[in-house]
């Protein structure tokens, strides 16, 4: 789920909204303001404090439309689970290597978050924890994570392609300096994290048709070396621009006033210990959309060439008529 849409609920699922872009129906909540430093209230968000053993309590990114991001949800279960790993001793510190997660309700950005964490198993290698998120009780996201020691064994990565550099490429700030919409400061702005469409970015109405896209992501700021922490910024910033193949595919721009799109999913497979300090070249294509759902699949590279994780979200993309 991204930061910036608004959509009404579906009587018959739990989804959370989900946007990458510029939407018609986009409201700002009275009182929102653009972060003096995003970068920086990411890391405040991220450092989650510890009520109990097991209970954890984080604070959320103000949002213009008032619901928190899902991929800030996503990395502070990632961080409440770790925080339960660290205690567990073997022959090296155990590192994620698999997520699972349903969104289940909307998240209040103005306010806080409670996360519990079930430890479910604690093996000669393995961790399993389950991360429930709270507000009022009510769960927000149920996610199942699992964290191993380092192993050694077959090793072998599908390549990253040839595109062109991040530095080649247009800034999403360049790309909409033309646009008389206020709500293009939020996102050239408001967020932690510089993106370079190797394509064109759905943002108008000229765009390749298609089903797959690469995208550059960055942070905006330097990120310490903490190997938890990189793995929750990962999940974080992974959950940006996931769906936008399946809009492609069909020749719609976030501009559509008739998209209704909402994430049902979320799952994520680290292969090797993420380092999120630089570039990284995000690959994404949609298999199948159906049912009103479309599947979104990616891969996170470093700018190396090492594959550093695979995504995969399923969303309810819906047109409204009328």
């Amino acid at each position: 789920m991204t930061d910036n849409a608004q959509q009404k609920p579906d009587q018959n699922a739990a989804p959370r909204e989900e946007s990458s872009g510029i939407t018609s129906d986009l409201g700002h909540r009275s009182g929102y303001q653009l972060p003096e430093d995003p970068f920086g209230q990411l890391l405040e968000v991220l450092d989650i404090r510890a009520l109990g053993a097991n209970t954890f309590m984080g604070q959320s990114q103000p949002q213009p439309n008032g619901r928190a991001f899902g991929g800030q949800v996503l990395a502070q279960c990632i961080m409440a689970a770790g925080r339960t790993v660290d205690e567990i001793h073997g022959e090296g510190e155990r590192h994620i290597h698999s997520l699972h997660g349903y969104f289940l309700r909307p998240a209040d950005s103005s306010r806080e978050i409670r996360f519990e964490v079930e430890r479910m198993r604690d093996g000669r290698s393995f961790s399993a924890r389950r991360v429930h998120a709270y507000q009022d009780d009510r769960v927000l996201l149920s996610m199942i994570t699992s964290f191993q020691e380092p192993a050694g064994g077959l090793d072998h990565q599908e390549q990253m392609p040839n595109v062109p550099r991040p530095e080649e490429l247009p800034s999403i700030a360049e790309l909409l300096k033309d646009v008389d919409d206020p709500r293009v400061a939020f996102l050239v702005r408001g967020r932690p994290v510089d993106m370079r469409w190797v394509d064109s970015p759905l943002y108008g109405k000229e765009f390749a048709r298609n089903d797959r896209q690469s995208v550059w992501v960055r942070f905006t700021g330097e990120m310490p070396t903490d190997p938890l922490l990189n793995a929750a910024a990962t999940a974080y910033m992974s959950d940006y621009t996931l769906l936008e193949p399946v809009l492609r595919r069909h020749g719609i721009s976030w501009s559509d006033p008739r998209l209704r799109p909402a994430s049902l999913d979320h799952a994520m497979w680290f292969h090797r210990v993420p380092r999120v300090g630089e570039w990284m070249l995000y690959t994404q294509s949609s298999p199948s959309a159906q049912s009103g759902r479309g599947l979104g699949v990616g891969r996170l590279f470093h700018e190396d060439g090492t594959l550093m994780a695979s995504v995969a979200q399923e969303g309810m993309v819906r047109l409204k008529e009328g």
